[in-house]
């Protein structure tokens, strides 16, 4: 059982770092894996900057690129003071732990509320919008009493499952993660209850600009943020297709323990569940159930160990050293030729070419700034198919 305490483990970013990260981030088709790559490169957020126009260039852009400026970075962190938000680098203490640790994870957070809450363990908690009496009871039991066990809830502010699982733990503690900017929240119905979650024990996270109205492709995102920072998800209620469920696939792809609560058969908001079930998610029948298995999760130092200001995850094969050489245009050609629509493994390609990890990677990035690039879960890159 947790005892709840914060555990707070890294280096703060300077201001220069925040700056140049969120100008990093919010350039012209830089994603969190695309940042990471970036990072590893370039060794700095600043040395990246100044490369991305060339990359693009050499991936095949015909377009001038988009930089983020220094002002558009001031202004957008100016917007965040304004509102009582931070940003929160991958590096820095508060920080979720268990974020981190994905792949891929978001290099930058806006945060508001009680920060110490990112840094306790949580159980993901989800399901339909439009859930049953006896669902949305469920929810709030498990919550409820995982909160009094120590867990923070985390959820992501929509109507039904989420809305009962926020307002049982929003004395113990609960998280928001919101598909949009931290000032658009969604649905306009639930901004009275994320009002009381960050004035109280709770947070809200999002890895969107401030401003941004968020759109269905936004979503997936937000789930993705629930798995990453949670130990396990439990979905009550979920129809066939619904965004529980795919954070229900992040959830065990990123190895966090799936809970699902059994139902009729005959009720549409089940099916999902129950599928999950077939596929091995554990049956959940009971709070105890979600405890019992999330204890041997809950060390304190499962997460704690320290990283650098600037460290992000690496890839696993070979890190690309700062100042490597540019790839010869034959050993480009190579590469994406070995590319194709069907998404393969970076690793493979590796092989396939023969190149160095650090050639490979170059390329991937030139062509991923340039749009010609898709980053699928796994390591898995595919060619963005013609028009």
């Amino acid at each position: 059982m947790p005892n709840g305490s914060a555990r707070r483990s890294g280096i703060a970013l300077t201001e220069r770092q925040k700056i140049a990260w969120l100008r990093l981030i919010r350039s012209d088709n830089v994603g969190p894996a695309t940042f990471r790559d970036l990072i590893n490169h370039f060794g700095t957020a600043e040395a990246a900057l100044e490369a991305l126009p060339e990359l693009s260039r050499r991936g095949g852009s015909s377009r001038s690129f988009r930089v983020a400026t220094v002002n558009d970075a001031e202004r957008e962190l100016e917007a965040a003071h304004r509102f009582g938000a931070v940003f929160v680098g991958i590096g820095e203490p508060d920080y979720p732990p268990a974020l981190r640790e994905i792949d891929a994870a978001p290099p930058l957070l806006a945060m508001k509320g009680n920060r110490k809450a990112a840094t306790r363990p949580s159980l993901g908690i989800v399901g339909s919008r439009n859930a049953s009496v006896s669902g949305a009871k469920f929810a709030a039991m498990i919550a409820r009493d995982a909160g009094t066990a120590g867990y923070v809830i985390t959820s992501g502010l929509a109507r039904g499952i989420d809305t009962a699982a926020h307002r049982a733990s929003l004395r113990t503690g609960t998280i928001a993660a919101l598909a949009g900017g931290l000032d658009r929240p969604y649905p306009p119905e639930n901004i009275g209850l994320l009002e009381e979650i960050v004035s109280g024990e709770g947070l809200a996270i999002s890895e969107m600009p401030f401003g941004w109205e968020p759109r269905a492709r936004d979503f997936p995102r937000r789930n993705r943020l629930i798995a990453g920072a949670s130990l396990g998800v439990a979905v009550v209620e979920a129809a066939n297709r619904s965004g529980s469920l795919i954070t229900a696939r992040y959830a065990a792809d990123f190895g966090r323990l799936v809970f699902a609560v059994p139902g009729s058969p005959l009720d549409p908001r089940c099916h999902g569940t129950n599928d999950l079930l077939k596929q091995g998610a554990i049956v959940t029948t009971s709070p105890a159930d979600v405890l019992e298995a999330l204890a041997p999760l809950s060390r304190d130092d499962l997460f704690s160990r320290p990283r650098s200001d600037v460290e992000v995850k690496k890839p696993a094969v070979e890190e690309m050293r700062p100042g490597s050489g540019t790839p010869a245009d034959g050993d480009r050609a190579r590469i994406v030729e070995a590319l194709g629509p069907t998404p393969v493994e970076i690793d493979d390609v590796i092989r396939h070419t023969g190149l160095s990890a650090s050639e490979v990677h170059l390329v991937l990035l030139e062509l991923d700034l340039a749009g010609q690039l898709c980053r699928h879960g796994g390591n898995l890159v595919s060619l963005v198919p013609a028009a």
